[in-house]
């Protein structure tokens, strides 16, 4: 990574649903912000110790119980300021402490490092992803080669398919996706990468679309998740 940079990214992979959880460690402050924290906690207390991180920001991409599980134990350890779309507080309906809530497009700073809020709705009417330089943190809005459900409380795959149109057609395509689980054959690619090998990016056709997302694709692809070609999701 270039000298100039002024963060790192560090992953871990932590639970029994293989999610990623990020830290955000902007080198020049000490600040880090936490994305998503769930499971083992201590594992990413211990990492940020390691590297003399305070954190001070949590995020959340949004709000189902197997990403923000580790929230209470995060603060019992540091004073973060909690930050998540207005539209998912709402959706999530608890009480929470003073959130910063945001709308798409809203930027965080955390010392020297930008990170903008993108509103990416689907997976929940809230879902959010974090695009930090050319990385583009994406909860379970997109995969490597798949993207969220949409059959739980609150999914949507009409808002799914925009949200993913959106994103090919408004991010460059060298960004690096950092999925929210490690559900693929590789823990990251780029969004180029995705716009030729991910199914759920190849239709033109909403209704297509949905009937492939909620009707077909967990009944005939399984993880790892790989490329799949143009043509070759599913049969007509």
């Amino acid at each position: 990574m270039p000298e100039s940079t002024p963060f790192t990214i560090h992953a871990l992979e932590l639970g029994p649903m293989e999610n990623f959880v990020y830290l955000i460690h902007d080198h020049k402050s000490g600040r880090a912000a936490v994305v998503d924290p769930a499971w083992e906690v201590s594992e990413v207390l211990a990492l940020a110790n390691r590297h003399g991180m305070r954190i001070t920001d949590i995020l959340l991409t949004h709000s189902h119980h197997d990403h923000i599980n580790g929230i209470g134990e995060v603060l019992q350890h540091h004073d973060a300021q909690l930050h998540l779309m207005k539209a998912e507080a709402q959706f999530w309906g608890q009480q929470l402490d003073l959130p910063t809530l945001h709308h798409g497009g809203d930027e965080i700073q955390v010392g020297d490092t930008l990170i903008k809020a993108l509103h990416t709705p689907g997976h929940t009417p809230g879902s959010a992803c974090y695009q930090v330089g050319d990385q583009l943190l994406t909860g379970d809005t997109l995969f490597v080669f798949g993207c969220g459900r949409c059959d739980l409380r609150g999914g949507d795959p009409e808002q799914m398919y925009a949200t993913l149109k959106d994103m090919a057609d408004r991010l460059p395509a060298g960004t690096l996706i950092r999925p929210g689980h490690n559900y693929a054959e590789r823990s990251s690619t780029t969004l180029e990468e995705q716009i030729e090998g991910n199914p759920f990016m190849h239709f033109d056709d909403v209704d297509r679309f949905t009937r492939y997302r909620m009707h077909y694709h967990d009944q005939c692809r399984h993880s790892p998740y790989g490329p799949v070609r143009r043509g070759e999701e599913m049969p007509d």
